[in-house]
């Protein structure tokens, strides 16, 4: 396991190169200019020996190539540059909102794998029965809703009609900005359950589907013929060879959970990363847009290996040497 993880770390370098080459690749290739961005409208008379200096300090000046190598330099020394659009470090803007985030996502993530879990192995131990037939439609109509619909309908329910939960932010009208457990958890329950209700219906259609085919097979069969309980034969036996294709569903879940938790967030008015991005894509804040773009990269490679170390545990007989 040690030598998958560091074979996958060195093969992300490469990985990394090429999604951030393709970035500014692409920024050149566009009509934004950093420069004029950064003066604004009350630039406009702005003498070029200042447009040029301002496009040394901002490296935007040589080829798209150049730009990215000069970047690439200082993201490695742990300089990301300057947010045009928040005239902050983007370090600090992402370092004040990434742990929101991080919360808000592990915590819809967990939920998610867990309820879908059990809810597939419920479903699958009576296939074809009522309780099956409906987490199985359930499942299927919630796979078509969008995030930031359900995130609606929550704070309609939720928060407006029955009034039991509020509707966005961190604290408490009125309560400052202090945010204490009890206001972090009735501020997070409702975003975190709208990520979850989102990721959840494959978690359960994969593990009700796993479970089903691990039922039919012949060590479940023995075991059932020796007299072991259903209970027993069911979570013993095929419940953890039914969960091997959720392990791996884990990784490819991991774009569509930061994709749903930048909906979300921005809904609930949540304070992680989805604010940065919309401010970020909608001000053309280029530096900020790569860093973000990286970090997304990054998560997207980590939650794969996860995935993959979760299945050489669940599995032994798998080789690790051919992953």
């Amino acid at each position: 396991m040690a030598r998958l993880a560091g074979r996958r770390l060195l093969a992300a370098v490469p990985v990394l190169v090429l999604v951030t080459l393709g970035m500014f690749a692409v920024a050149a290739a566009s009509p934004f200019d950093p420069v004029r961005r950064y003066i604004g409208d009350g630039g406009a008379g702005t003498s070029q020996e200042t447009l040029d200096a301002l496009r040394r300090n901002l490296s935007a000046d040589g080829t798209f190539v150049e730009q990215w190598w000069a970047w690439l330099r200082s993201a490695a020394a742990g300089d990301l540059g300057q947010s045009l659009a928040l005239r902050q470090p983007v370090g600090q803007v992402i370092g004040e909102r990434v742990g929101w985030s991080l919360l808000l996502c592990s915590v819809a993530f967990v939920v998610a794998v867990l309820l879908g879990t059990s809810l597939g192995v419920l479903a699958a131990r009576r296939a074809g029965g009522a309780f099956d037939r409906v987490v199985t439609a359930l499942s299927y109509t919630l796979q078509a809703a969008p995030p930031f619909w359900l995130a609606l309908l929550a704070i309609w329910l939720f928060a407006l009609r029955l009034d039991v939960l509020p509707a966005g932010g961190l604290t408490d009208s009125g309560a400052g900005s202090a945010v204490t457990a009890g206001s972090l958890v009735r501020h997070l329950t409702l975003p975190a359950a709208v990520l979850a209700v989102s990721q959840l219906p494959w978690f359960v259609l994969y593990t009700r589907q796993g479970v089903l085919d691990a039922l039919g097979e012949d060590p479940v069969r023995g075991a059932r013929a020796r007299g072991l309980s259903e209970r027993t034969v069911l979570i013993g036996h095929a419940l953890r060879s039914g969960l091997l294709p959720v392990l791996t569903l884990i990784g490819t879940r991991i774009p569509e959970l930061i994709t749903g938790a930048l909906l979300v967030e921005t809904v609930f008015s949540w304070p992680g990363i989805a604010s940065a991005t919309v401010r970020a894509a909608t001000a053309t804040d280029f530096p900020l847009l790569a860093a973000l773009t990286v970090l997304s990269a990054l998560a997207v490679l980590a939650g794969n290996l996860i995935a993959d170390l979760l299945y050489g545990l669940a599995d032994p007989r798998v080789d690790h040497d051919e992953m």
